[in-house]
């Protein structure tokens, strides 16, 4: 066989044989298959794309490329949740303390933040002393004694994806449905849980723009879980908008910290509660009005705040920072944004008020750079808020003194209107 043969028939429209596919995850992993070569593959699926049994075969074939985690020990009551990505998303920090109040398993797998995005893991080392790595017996017996735990993904978790992935973001490659769906199937599956929550995140400040891109997304996914013995549901949620009011690490884990207290933004406790539902519904087996019970009363005894509690001291930190958030890291500088024009906020760049809080050292352009846990960006005003000229829209909370071009860029990330926008619904569609 060699890989000529299989960029040809990929490239000529014809449907890959799981023999093909195999040994070109396989070749490419192990440095048979060059670098040019599987370019040129992933050029060929971003032309022609690959059908629903092509897909899951090369999700399948990722996900065995190297280590696998084994929670077979917790039956079938372990879930685990994915965001394709988004601006404020701080929502793993609220869903695995409540999940696993509520006698859900969640043994995660998280990254770091790239770009305009946030990464959990940057958010959860804003908690002083967080340990990212643990051994795999401690991880195993951390969940089994407090039903969480969310480490960095493992170093040779898919190394098939990562590599495939490093080619696709500089080969113009990175938006074929194909691909993006097994990439992050791959990594869900090889992270052993046995029911799966994709929030696919649509708007300006998500990889997918469109909902008819998000809904293709979200049923391909979908189907790639069942085909490959996993329950998985898709929920849909706007991305146009940041989720809450804080961007930033430290900043977000305050906002979760209040979500948890049974307060914080109404449209990240809704867009929580629902995945909280979901997760619920597929890991306990119960339905949605029973899930719904389970999640308002975890957070109204206090039961998932004492969770999160219970979760960063088994990984190194201290309590006191969620008891006193006042704790966590701050920033010596904290900077109003003025509005220079009256009028309904109609729109919000999400993607580039996320690069705005990058800007400030919430973020990273280069894979591994240090960032600043303190820095970010707290929203006054969003969209539907009408503001006066002279109007605070937000705080830029940086520890550089070189903020006025982001403040420049943040009001320019605001589009007004004399009249309020038509609002737009926070949760799109379920695809199950």
């Amino acid at each position: 066989m060699r890989m000529y043969d299989i960029i040809k028939d990929k490239r000529d429209g014809k449907r890959l044989s799981d023999e093909q596919i195999d040994f070109a995850v396989k070749g490419f992993t192990c440095g048979d298959i060059p670098d040019y070569q599987m370019s040129a593959f992933a050029m060929a699926v971003w032309f022609r794309g690959m059908d629903a049994k092509e897909t899951a075969r090369l999700t399948h074939a990722m996900c065995n490329s190297g280590d696998t985690v084994d929670l077979s020990l917790f039956g079938d009551k372990t879930v685990d949740k994915h965001s394709t990505g988004g601006v404020g998303d701080k929502t793993s920090v609220i869903l695995l303390p409540i999940v696993a109040a509520c006698g859900g398993i969640c043994a995660k797998m998280s990254g770091r933040g790239l770009g305009h995005t946030g990464g959990t893991i940057d958010k959860l080392e804003s908690f002083p002393g967080y340990q990212t790595e643990l051994s795999t017996e401690r991880f195993l017996d951390q969940v089994s004694d407090i039903g969480l735990a969310l480490v960095g993904q493992s170093g040779n978790l898919t190394p098939a994806d990562k590599k495939l992935y490093a080619l696709r973001d500089v080969t113009a490659t990175v938006d074929s449905t194909a691909l993006i769906a097994s990439s992050i199937m791959s990594k869900k599956l090889a992270a052993g849980a046995h029911s799966i929550v994709l929030d696919v995140k649509m708007g300006s400040g998500a990889f997918v723009k469109t909902v008819d891109e998000a809904r293709e997304l979200a049923k391909t996914m979908v189907d790639i879980g069942k085909s490959l013995g996993r329950q998985v549901c898709a929920v849909i949620t706007d991305m146009d908008t940041p989720l809450g009011y804080s961007v930033g690490n430290a900043l977000e884990i305050k906002e979760a910290i209040e979500v948890l207290h049974g307060g914080g933004p109404l449209d990240l406790r809704n867009v929580c509660t629902e995945l909280a539902c979901r997760m619920l519904e597929l890991s306990l087996k119960i339905d949605e009005k029973e899930a719904l019970k389970k999640v308002r009363g975890a957070i109204e005894s206090g039961a998932a705040f004492d969770k999160l509690c219970q979760w960063i001291e088994r990984q190194g930190s201290d309590a006191k920072y969620a008891k006193d958030p006042s704790c966590l890291p701050a920033a010596k500088n904290i900077i109003e944004v003025i509005s220079d024009r009256s009028g309904y906020i109609c729109r919000m760049d999400a993607e580039s008020i996320g690069i705005c809080a990058s800007m400030l050292g919430a973020g990273r352009t280069v894979k591994d750079a240090p960032i600043d846990h303190a820095a970010g960006i707290v929203m006054n005003a969003k969209t539907g808020d009408f503001v006066n000229s002279g109007d605070v829209v937000a705080y830029l909370h940086t520890n550089t003194e070189d903020y006025a071009q982001v403040s420049k860029k943040y009001l320019q990330s605001l589009k007004f209107s004399s009249k309020p926008p038509k609002a737009l619904p926070l949760i799109i569609d379920i695809i199950k």
